[in-house]
């Protein structure tokens, strides 16, 4: 484990937001996420080092596209229409920072786009249908201006170092060329309230503000801010109890939540089925009504841009 600083601003003035374990492997190791107090960049801190964190990416990990392959690829394709639509300088040679399997950066071939991609996890399945930089991307043999197109997908957050990654970008891009990248929002509650964020897989967590702070450092301005649930969402789960603390005067804890669904049915040692999910909504009302409404309040964080998951799109300015 290591502590840092600031990667944005290099303050170390911090203050502690919530704290959580891993949900998802390693129950037993909890993990501090920190806010910046002349910035704003959240960050988990103390954090795996790189050398550690890998264990937190086990094969298990990279089997998400194969669960829904038609919503993934219904995904690829909006990601390439919004693309496309930004695209001004007429080239389509495009690079894919952490493309995991290769699937985006493959249904962008299928388009005519001439692909490059990096991928670092020893886990990912094997690539050799196009050019893999299998190397941090801030390391990458590029040190021109050769890509058109650079797409990062929910990526930034897990990296060690977002300022070296913004700044290669920089580098890479070429003038008038845009970057396309999603990330979690945390200025939502779902990200700074409601444990929703993958810790410790994710590391950083952005608000407009710090986003729009890493671009002016790199000469690239923000052109467009989607805040909608078109190619990814973070459930805002709990709303309701963390609404019904705040009119306490309590602070939600990670303790305070009721076990999900599935996590009852294992507990009670219960199949799957009507009784079953009947059994889990007596115990825990509250959950269940927060369940029901919650696609509601969603589309309000969505009206008041305060969502869980934003895409954003900047350009190199022109010299």
């Amino acid at each position: 484990m290591e502590s840092v600083d600031c990667n944005l601003c290099g303050s170390r003035k911090q203050r502690v937001v919530y704290a959580k374990p891993d949900a998802l492997y390693f129950r037993e190791e909890w993990f501090t996420i920190v806010e910046c107090l002349e910035c704003g960049l959240g960050f988990v801190n103390p954090r795996p080092d790189a050398t550690e964190i890998s264990r937190f990416y086990p094969p298990e990990y990279y089997t998400y596209d194969d669960l829904d392959a038609d919503y993934h690829q219904r995904r690829y394709d909006l990601e390439a229409e919004l693309i496309a639509s930004h695209v001004k300088n007429g080239g389509r040679r495009l690079l894919d920072i952490g493309c995991a399997n290769g699937h985006f950066a493959r249904r962008m071939q299928e388009f005519g786009w001439q692909v490059e991609g990096v991928e670092v996890s020893a886990n990912s399945q094997p690539i050799d249908d196009f050019k893999i930089y299998r190397q941090e991307f801030p390391e990458i043999p590029v040190n021109e201006a050769r890509y058109d197109v650079i797409t990062a997908w929910a990526v930034l957050e897990h990296v060690h170092d977002p300022m070296a990654h913004f700044r290669k970008v920089g580098v890479t891009l070429k003038p008038g060329g845009i970057f396309v990248f999603l990330v979690t929002n945390f200025e939502s509650i779902s990200s700074r309230a409601l444990f929703q964020e993958d810790v410790p897989r994710h590391l950083y967590f952005f608000t407009e503000h710090t986003v729009r702070e890493y671009l002016s450092r790199v000469g690239m301005r923000l052109i467009r801010t989607d805040h909608n649930t078109d190619l990814s969402s973070m459930p805002p789960m709990g709303w309701l109890r963390y609404y019904l603390y705040r009119a306490a005067g309590k602070k939600l804890q990670w303790t305070d939540l009721p076990p999900t669904r599935m996590e009852y049915f294992a507990r009670q040692n219960l199949n799957k089925g009507l009784a079953s999910t009947a059994r889990y909504v007596i115990s825990n009302p509250l959950a269940a009504i927060d369940r029901l409404l919650m696609p509601l309040f969603e589309q309000l964080q969505i009206l008041n841009r305060n969502h869980g998951i934003v895409t954003y799109i900047a350009v190199k300015g022109i010299d």
